[in-house]
């Protein structure tokens, strides 16, 4: 029985996986009405990523009508599954208030959580509340670690970022 369960369990995440790789596949065609029947049914059964995709095809209108309400709902759903995209696509809904009552608090603890996950973005745009003292305390130091995180990750803005804030810093001392 045991032995039963453990071949569902994995048969069931390469149904999802192959889901995922052919809306990946469907994008790539510029098939969006493909793409969002795929995405949804990969979210309907649970899986983050799916939501996650889902919620990017909502905010920028490709395959259904235009939604920041729903792309937000979307982010939320794939957040609470841990997806580090969807923390910071939620960060950026609640910074900018799309979809959602903006909040640069929220944005912060959105953008940390993505950062924490590995996502290059939620650590730039951390950096930058940190630097703007928008949502969190203003730290230039702060700001330095994100961007140098970002950096890490090799997004060359943040990199140049990190650059001129590091010279800022030091010329003002």
């Amino acid at each position: 029985m045991l032995k039963k369960l453990a071949m569902l369990a994995i048969v069931g995440s390469f149904c999802m996986g192959s889901e995922m790789k052919e809306a990946q596949k469907a994008l790539q065609a510029q098939e969006y009405e493909t793409a969002v029947q795929l995405l949804q049914k990969a979210c309907n059964e649970g899986q983050a990523q799916g939501c996650s995709e889902l919620g990017i095809m909502y905010r920028l209108g490709k395959g259904v009508e235009q939604d920041n309400e729903k792309a937000a709902q979307l982010f939320k759903k794939a957040s609470l599954g841990g997806d580090a995209t969807a923390h910071s696509n939620l960060g950026i809904m609640y910074d900018f208030g799309k979809g959602v009552k903006q909040s640069s608090y929220k944005a912060a603890k959105f953008y940390q959580k993505a950062c924490d996950g590995g996502n290059a973005s939620g650590c730039s745009n951390l950096g930058i509340m940190y630097e703007d003292g928008k949502g969190v305390e203003q730290s230039d130091h702060q700001a330095l670690e994100y961007y140098s995180k970002a950096c890490d990750m090799e997004v060359e803005q943040c990199c140049k970022d990190y650059t001129r804030l590091k010279k800022e810093i030091t010329k003002n001392i």
